[in-house]
């Protein structure tokens, strides 16, 4: 049977207890989506070839990775795209448990638009136990969402869906460090595609865990990648959030984003750069708008620089 969808992620090694526990969760609800979606999982941490052969996943374990080791974005989308000829793809952090109607968004949002990407909001939730996908596991598991989870901040986003003909090329991202989720929609706004929204309409949930796995256990916006992914994405610019998406989907139907006061001059700022690539411009629109975080920005971004500097990176 020819995939509808191919999923594709790059998980942690499944050598910390609580890791192993939320991957394994994710990958069984990736499994009770049906045989129309193929997964690719992207690695060769410990105990990721196992988990593959579990739950009859393809394994790419021959991903390329940056001068520190951490696999690359453009790396893990290849693989997954290459994997069979699916009309549509997603990438999806190794944490995320997905629902049944993942497959129902796709086919409302397909049959209105030829070229989009989606994104959404998730619930943050903590997991301290292995969850059961099977029966009539769904209305279960989203109210335990509702009640003991948290509905996340607007900012990025945990899942990536989009049809074959969209990101044929990325940038040298490192996963799981900042920036390159928020490019992914500026890039659809500047190819003209639809972003859609779909958090109204397509619940996933995060299963919550610390930095233990990251350098120093630092949060990953503190890392030097951090840096080099806001430097590939073009500058700070291009970080866009769940608010700059251009579209939504309500009750079926895809709608334009509502024009309230703030989308108003956010998009008045980032016009230059979604139309024209005018960055500059952008820049300018910004500081004018927001002088005093401008500054803080600036802050901000001179430590970035250090770190990166000072990292295998900084030589890029």
């Amino acid at each position: 049977m020819k995939p509808y969808l191919t999923l594709f992620t790059a998980p942690k090694a499944f050598t910390d207890p609580h890791t192993s526990l939320i991957q394994h969760n994710a990958f069984r609800s990736w499994q009770a989506l049906g045989d129309s979606v193929g997964v690719v999982v992207v690695g060769d941490e410990e105990g990721i070839a196992e988990a593959a052969q579990e739950y009859d996943f393809s394994h790419r374990p021959d991903v390329r990775l940056n001068q520190l080791g951490t696999p690359l974005i453009s790396s893990i989308f290849e693989l997954g795209r290459q994997e069979n000829d699916s009309p549509f793809l997603a990438y999806v952090n190794a944490d995320i448990i997905l629902f049944p109607e993942t497959l129902n968004v796709i086919g409302t949002v397909a049959s209105q638009a030829e070229k989009f990407l989606l994104v959404g909001q998730r619930w943050d939730l903590e997991v301290l136990q292995p969850l059961t996908f099977s029966g009539d596991w769904v209305p279960g598991l989203k109210q335990m969402m509702r009640t003991e989870g948290e509905l996340h901040k607007r900012t990025g986003s945990d899942y990536f869906i989009f049809p074959r003909a969209c990101f044929q090329q990325i940038p040298d991202f490192s996963v799981g460090r900042a920036g390159w989720d928020n490019w992914m929609i500026y890039k659809a706004r500047r190819e003209g595609w639809l972003a859609v929204d779909c958090s109204g309409e397509m619940d996933i949930i995060h299963q919550d865990h610390d930095y233990r796995h990251l350098p120093d256990g630092k949060p990953h916006y503190r890392l030097p990648e951090t840096g080099e992914n806001i430097r590939l994405a073009g500058g700070r610019r291009t970080i866009f959030l769940l608010d700059d998406a251009s579209h939504r989907l309500v009750n079926g139907t895809v709608k334009k984003m509502p024009l309230t006061w703030t989308r108003y001059w956010r998009e008045f700022q980032n016009a230059p750069l979604i139309k024209d690539g005018n960055y500059a411009a952008t820049e300018k629109r910004f500081k004018r708008l927001h002088p005093r975080l401008a500054k803080i920005e600036r802050t901000k971004q001179v430590e970035m620089d250090r770190r990166l500097a000072e990292s295998e990176l900084g030589g890029n």
